[in-house]
């Protein structure tokens, strides 16, 4: 069944394209009733207009904080038109149907999202009427259309004009509806909790943005979502080239684009980070990015295979070069591209997803899914800084090691845990990722540095808890150990350290990565 649009009810603080919506309305016979600044606004641009006073017979009152919150008007949106007892109803009070609302609410999270707002102001920005009417609207949609955003007129004025509202738009409307008054409420229920480091209430309404190759695996379907009415760095992303990404992309071209960003902000140079499966397998900061990416690569060729290559400075020739001399990349993310570089990347690697991305933003709060419920915690960064390190060996640090310790320090808190990194001169040459034991985790970083760190530093996230893992950073040619501390037996650890020649550094601060 499609409904004829003869009676329409317009109340908008988002005024875009609300002339020309209207416009069309009034050209197609709609009578448009509406308040306040909405109808001074289509006053004023010539349209004819009802006023909600003269239908409900009342002012506005409170400072405008009632004016359509009366049963003319949603007598007039709520009633099921197959019911005898709401037409009876509707006639006994003199009330004519709605056929279409068009609202859209006040800007809570705009206003909130001002430094220096007051509590006063934000309250006045709690929309009452507005989701009244939206949630009534969608109610009903068997005989009501419901508009919350001008991205609808269109489609919206061309069903008007033709054969009225069909079932199926004004479903989709509806569901529309209620998310969008759904995000609204989780704007203010999360504003309430915003001095709250671990929230009691936590709302996070999320909109489909792109619908992806695959999920983990090809027989999982995958998308990726966002935040609905907020902005995130993902929104910025182009891609230039490749096939379609798939979920694994994402995750992992994420996990790359943060890294890469923490260690040029980090040590003030451009850094590349080469991701396989969610851990580095090379990182590098250094002032040229050719040679940078190079260093990144050598670290784990073989791993780079199929991984996502990150640069945190625009790529210019010499890097594409590099780049297409060694392994096969499936994604390659940067903040931009020089002339010819792009072309260049298609030529050689035609399925390579180019992208190019803003820096990432910084989460305070993070959720993560478990089996039957879910995780949230203060988002992952580093609390403490290198200055703040003690020194508990009896040899000090140089210091061109404290450098090495610093860079692989940082490295590590990006590495899933059990994680051990060997890096020297800006470049971590070994990284052993998500072992049982930390043990093992140092066996593989140390066969994978292949010597190249000696002279370095081997950076662990979590304390050494016996002497057998800091005889195995001796023997692979590091010279200074960076670590949190706390195990029972750290005595031990440093009086084995001590008798290896070792500087050993303890931050205090844990990095385990899950």
């Amino acid at each position: 069944m499609n409904v004829e649009v003869r009676r329409a009810l317009v109340s908008v603080y988002d005024k875009e394209g609300l002339v020309e919506f209207c416009s069309a309305l009034v050209a197609n016979g709609v009578e448009i009733v509406s308040s306040g600044g909405t109808a001074r606004f289509l006053t004023q641009a010539g349209l004819p207009v009802t006023s909600v006073e003269s239908v409900t017979g009342a002012a506005e009152m409170l400072g405008g904080r009632v004016k359509t919150l009366h049963p003319n008007i949603h007598g007039g949106i709520l009633a099921n038109r197959a019911d005898e007892i709401h037409l009876a109803d509707l006639a006994a009070r003199q009330i004519e149907p709605f056929d279409l609302v068009v609202c859209n609410l006040y800007p809570f999270r705009q206003t909130v999202a001002v430094p220096g707002v007051t509590v006063a102001e934000a309250i006045e920005q709690i929309d009452i009427g507005g989701p009244t009417m939206v949630r009534a609207a969608a109610k009903n949609h068997a005989w009501v259309g419901i508009v919350t955003s001008p991205g609808q007129y269109g489609e919206v004025a061309a069903a008007v004009g033709a054969e009225g509202l069909s079932d199926e738009l004004r479903t989709r409307l509806a569901r529309e509806a209620f998310f969008h008054t759904a995000s609204y409420d989780a704007g203010i229920v999360n504003w309430f909790a915003r001095d709250e480091q671990l929230p009691e209430h936590v709302v996070t309404p999320l909109r489909r943005r792109t619908v992806l190759r695959y999920g983990e695996n090809p027989h999982q379907a995958g998308a990726l979502y966002h935040q609905d009415e907020t902005s995130s760095w993902w929104d910025g992303v182009v891609q230039h080239a490749g096939i379609t990404l798939s979920y694994l992309n994402l995750f992992d071209a994420g996990a790359a684009w943060v890294l890469a960003n923490d260690l040029a902000g980090e040590f003030g140079l451009p850094a590349a980070a080469i991701i396989k499966h969610a851990n580095p397998c090379g990182a590098a900061v250094g002032a040229d990015l050719a040679d940078t990416y190079q260093r990144a690569y050598e670290c784990d060729p073989r791993s780079a295979f199929g991984g996502i290559v990150a640069l945190s400075a625009p790529v210019d020739v010499a890097t594409l070069d590099r780049i297409v001399e060694a392994a096969q990349a499936d994604v390659v993310i940067a903040p931009g591209y020089g002339p010819g570089v792009v072309g260049g990347l298609i030529a050689k690697r035609k399925n390579t997803r180019i992208l190019e991305a803003p820096a990432p933003g910084m989460d305070s709060f993070e959720l993560r899914q478990i089996s039957g419920g879910w995780l949230g915690q203060v988002a992952h960064h580093f609390a403490s800084g290198p200055h703040t390190w003690q020194v508990v060996t009896k040899r000090t640090p140089t210091a061109a090691e404290r450098a090495d310790a610093a860079f692989a320090w940082r490295v590590c808190g990006h590495v899933n845990s059990n994680a051990i990194v060997l890096a020297k001169d800006g470049t971590a040459w070994g990284i052993g990722a998500g072992q049982q034991n930390r043990v093992e985790a140092g066996e593989i970083a140390a066969a994978k540095a292949a010597g190249r760190a000696v002279g370095g530093a081997c950076a662990s996230d979590a304390f050494y808890p016996f002497p057998d893992g800091i005889e195995a950073a001796a023997a692979s040619g590091a010279t200074v150990v960076v670590q949190p501390g706390g195990a029972m037996r750290d005595a031990d650890v440093i009086a084995r350290a001590d008798e290896l020649g070792l500087a050993m550094l303890f931050t205090g601060e844990r990095h385990f990565l899950h």
